[in-house]
């Protein structure tokens, strides 16, 4: 396997460079690049390919082949070129990589300086949504639902599964997608609230809270029970927005979105078959009320709008706050410092509660995925390197390889259980084994395993119970609305950019002064004239006219 360690040509100057060059280019406009052209002929693209190949068909390259590929190098399971997940495919599916290797540090910047200069791998994964559009004008990346008739697996659990919605959200003005991404069976919802458990069942309050009311009285039960409690609530990810995670998680059952989840700003109305801004909603208030009222109580630490996670995780730590805002992973964090500070806590990870609009999940069936450079098609073995995606990153074999590893090397199957071999760990199912299947072995790594299995089986395969109970309860939710596809022309996708950015700031500024109480609601009707004054209007007007073209194409 050959690992190329690119250099960038430096700093924000180079990425700057890179965009410019991918906005002024005029290449592949019509040769089935990166255009809205006509998909290219193929006839000469199958060297390597497999005749038959479908779902349920292990990939095998009838020839060796070598793919680029564009890789996010992450510090907690550096590349290795002897691992085992790269001597397995070229045993088993006859391909090995020209590996491009881009420190997770500079993933985004380095990704724009390569494809800006034309030396764009073919295979990049690691692409969210959104990620592909800044280049699609420039015709540097391959429109991959041209070709889609070459990955099976991908087609098939989009139908089989309804995600058709769902892909549609990443279509562009020529009603084409510029990435494919990860696809799962059910949601896997991963934030919500931990709550000191022992401390709430000392304060007789046994069960969950099935409303974002009965959390508030339950808050203010634990802390009368419990007065050397500060706080009931004291939350985190609040560095670029306040309590970004806990408003994203809370912000359906309110009916909107916020937080990590704000996205662009604009939430669809069913009933009026309309966009409106979000931030300016009747919904997006009754939210920041509702977090006002924890704050003018005194259930909620006014500083969880703008502390560091280690200043909230301490208070939680050290008995000044029974919650905090957290997710499957981070529970295991907590446990490990009550554990340090000698502090017997019993904590867990509760359903997110019921809100106004209902109960109601907003986490989607997709995520990060993969886009190819548009030169790509005009390889000999273009179709070949669809097949292996295809199998790799969406069929059920390729995916368990993939997270797993290769049975008898890293794992068994023990009466249809896999468990993982005795000197194996990840995500603590051999604690204190003395290797690891990522950092040892090259599986489970994002890289590879974007949507860490698909299926729910094989999602949940790795997880704890108390995770599996999490997802469970999370997805009896009712799914949020999926809103319709909004794909601009790039003068628009420009000036809607710049719309956008200044009102999120705005919006930002004033969630963390109306939730504190230094902005009255008396103030709310002004709020929104100040967003008016932002091109409100004109961002909103831009997206309704996209989605109404759009759909009378």
């Amino acid at each position: 396997m050959k690992i190329t360690h690119r250099r960038a040509l430096g700093g924000v100057t180079a990425a700057s460079l890179a965009l410019t060059m991918a906005a002024c280019s005029t290449s592949g406009g019509d040769d089935g690049g990166g255009g809205g052209g006509e998909p290219a002929d193929l006839e000469d693209n199958r060297v390597g390919a497999m005749e038959n190949f479908d779902v349920g068909t292990t990939f095998e390259a009838t020839e060796p082949l070598e793919f680029s590929l564009l890789y996010r190098n992450h510090p907690n399971y550096p590349l290795q070129e002897d691992w085992l997940f790269f001597e397995a495919l070229e045993s088993n599916q006859n391909v090995t990589f020209d590996i491009t290797s881009v420190p997770l540090s500079d993933w985004a910047q380095r990704r724009s300086v390569l494809i800006g200069a034309g030396d764009a791998p073919m295979i990049m994964p690691i692409t969210y949504p959104g990620d592909e559009t800044q280049y699609v004008a420039s015709g540097t990346i391959l429109p991959i639902s041209d070709y889609v008739q070459h990955m099976p697996n991908f087609q098939a659990k989009v139908e089989e599964w309804g995600l058709q919605p769902e892909l549609e959200q990443n279509l562009q003005a020529n009603g084409k997608y510029y990435m494919i991404p990860g696809l799962h069976e059910n949601p896997k919802p991963q934030y919500s609230i931990v709550i000191r458990k022992d401390l709430f069942e000392e304060a007789g309050i046994t069960e969950a809270p099935e409303t974002f009311e009965d959390f508030q009285q339950q808050l203010e039960t634990v802390m009368a029970e419990h007065p050397e409690l500060d706080y009931g609530l004291s939350d985190r990810w609040s560095i670029n927005g306040p309590m970004e995670a806990t408003l994203q998680a809370a912000a359906p059952n309110f009916g909107t979105e916020a937080g990590w989840g704000y996205g662009d700003g604009l939430t669809w109305k069913p009933e009026s078959e309309e966009f409106v801004y979000t931030g300016a909603s009747d919904e997006y208030r009754s939210l920041l009320e509702y977090f006002a009222g924890l704050v003018e109580s005194g259930v909620m630490d006014p500083e969880s709008v703008t502390q560091e996670d280690d200043t909230a995780i301490a208070k939680f730590t050290n008995g000044q706050s029974a919650a905090i805002g957290g997710n499957d992973q981070e529970i295991l964090n907590y446990r490990q410092s009550f554990e340090d500070a000698g502090v017997d806590a019993e904590l867990k990870l509760i359903t997110v509660p019921a809100g106004p609009a209902g109960s109601i999940s907003g986490t989607t069936r997709t995520e990060s995925g993969l886009m190819f450079s548009a030169e790509a098609v005009e390889s000999p073995n273009f179709v070949a390197m669809l097949q292996f995606v295809d199998w790799l990153y969406y069929s059920d074999e390729g995916l368990e390889f993939a997270k797993w590893g290769v049975e008898g090397e890293t794992y068994n199957v023990e009466n249809g259980d896999r468990e993982l071999m005795e000197n194996i760990d990840i995500n603590g199912l051999n604690p204190g084994a003395p290797k690891a299947l990522n950092t040892d072995f090259g599986f489970h790594n994002g890289v590879f395993m974007p949507a860490h299995g698909s299926t729910a089986d094989l999602v949940q395969s790795m997880l704890r119970p108390e995770v599996v109970e999490f997802i469970n309860s999370m997805n009896e939710k009712e799914p949020a609305v999926i809103p319709p596809p909004v794909p601009m022309d790039e003068m628009d996708r420009e000036q809607a950019s710049l719309h956008r950015q200044s009102l999120q700031d705005h919006v930002m500024q004033n969630t963390a002064k109306f939730i504190l109480g230094q902005r009255s609601f008396d103030e709310w009707d002004a709020y929104v004239s100040e967003l008016e004054g932002i091109n409100m209007q004109q961002y909103v007007d831009l997206a309704n006219e996209a989605q109404e073209s759009f759909e009378q194409q």
